[in-house]
């Protein structure tokens, strides 16, 4: 349930982006601004992430899962009044809501992963639940071209068009409303691991949200991940944002095609993400993999930029592959590295702040690329990209691996954990 209302969110966020020139043209308005309906995701989650994450770690997973998919829904019922011309502005007032909506929603494929599954099945699950995400993504490249073709010359038509595409998210994103409030519950009946078992038997007054976000800022491995992961996965949104664009460049009146390209590039990071993740749960190799996949996206991405302009997209069809399998297959790694390296924390904090993290570079590279590639080429943006990752390469190479929550799990490592008795604990351990 989480992945699919997971899905329609991120639906909402590239379906105006892979149809730039069309939503350009449709409301009147410049590229740029057409860019900001995507942009607006990152602006909203960077001051509003503190909030959730608080709320979640005090309200728990059901409060938090039914105010992601709620205002969802409501951000998609709001961009159904905005079917004309003169209407940019409530567009972007729903694409808002909606920007809200993932506030409570990119933190808590971490949370979910360790409070329902075991050590052997926890960096898959986050795996599967990052996946939900990630094929809205893919989906919001490959449906809008199609339900919406580009008609500049009747916008009648393409006004019936974007109404069919906004009712149709608006009425599959409210019954995953109500599907959420009757199926998702807060936490199974046992703890699935060891460390579950830990962190649930002590007492809530124990736990400080001040403390745990001051832990996590003199955690100097947090805080070089946080750094890294914000490169590569605001790379990862630029790259979306801007990939109608880039295309249209090179291969005029390729619409489509771009949309395909941008799905091929996240399906591919959707067995990426796959193959990562049973890889870690297999290996506990965190930091060796995440080094080998970033560096693998680096040359992805290089090798995209200097065969984007040849002029063949079966080319484009295969770098944009092999660059979304690395690069979006890098997003689930970052969320359980972290967990790992900073357990006991709260996995919804760690999660929150490296999506922060990701925003504020996502902001920052879609403007600066968006820039360069209207001013320069394509090429002159993409050189940006790379010139930051290889940054990310020497950042994640320098983080010291201290997998805590393995540890514990494997009865390496023990807390010393207030109010906890020999009996209890046996009582909570046993049943798993």
């Amino acid at each position: 349930v989480f992945s699919c209302y997971s899905l329609v969110n991120a639906f909402q966020w590239i379906q105006y982006s892979i149809l730039s020139n069309v939503f350009s043209g449709f409301y009147g308005v410049s590229f740029t601004q057409i860019d900001w309906l995507s942009m607006v995701y990152m602006v909203a989650y960077v001051p509003l992430i503190l909030p959730a994450t608080w709320l979640l770690d005090a309200r728990g997973l059901r409060l938090t899962a039914l105010l992601g998919a709620g205002l969802n829904a409501l951000g998609a019922w709001l961009k159904c009044g905005s079917l004309a011309p003169q209407r940019y502005p409530l567009t972007l007032a729903a694409q808002a809501v909606c920007a809200v909506a993932q506030v409570f929603i990119l933190g808590l494929p971490s949370r979910i992963a360790s409070v329902w599954f075991g050590p052997t099945e926890v960096s898959t699950a986050c795996a599967v639940a990052v996946l939900g995400n990630q094929l809205g993504t893919a989906i919001g490249f490959l449906l809008p071209p199609v339900l919406v073709p580009n008609t500049p010359n009747d916008i009648d038509l393409m006004a019936h068009n974007i109404g069919i595409m906004f009712y149709g998210t608006a009425i599959v994103s409210t019954l995953l409303f109500f599907l959420t409030g009757v199926v998702f519950e807060e936490k199974p009946k046992y703890p699935p691991s060891h460390s579950q078992a830990i962190l649930q038997t002590k007492p809530p007054e124990d736990y400080s949200y001040k403390q745990s976000i001051i832990n996590l800022f003199k955690n100097i491995p947090f805080i070089l991940l946080l750094i890294s992961y914000g490169i590569m996965t605001g790379a990862f949104y630029s790259v979306s944002t801007l990939l109608n664009q880039m295309i249209v460049t090179h291969y005029e009146g390729e619409e489509v095609n771009a949309g395909r390209i941008g799905l091929t590039l996240v399906v591919a990071g959707m067995v990426g993400s796959i193959i990562c993740g049973l890889w870690l749960d297999y290996t506990k190799t965190y930091k060796q993999t995440t080094l080998i996949v970033y560096i693998l996206s680096f040359i992805g991405l290089l090798v995209f930029t200097f065969t984007l302009d040849l002029g063949y997209l079966i080319v484009v069809f295969v770098t944009g592959g092999v660059l979304g399998f690395f690069m979006t297959g890098y997003l689930p790694l970052g969320f359980e590295f972290a967990v790992e390296i900073t357990y006991p924390e709260s996995e919804g904090t760690s999660s929150g702040l490296l999506n922060a993290s990701a925003q504020i570079f996502g902001i920052v590279f879609t403007l600066v690329q968006g820039k360069l590639t209207t001013d320069y080429s394509p090429r002159a943006g993409n050189i940006f990209l790379c010139a930051w990752i290889f940054v990310g390469i020497i950042l994640t190479a320098l983080i010291k691996s201290d997998l805590r929550r393995h540890n514990v799990n494997s009865g390496i490592m023990n807390l010393d954990v207030k109010a906890v008795s020999g009996d209890s604990f046996a009582m909570t351990v046993l049943p798993t």
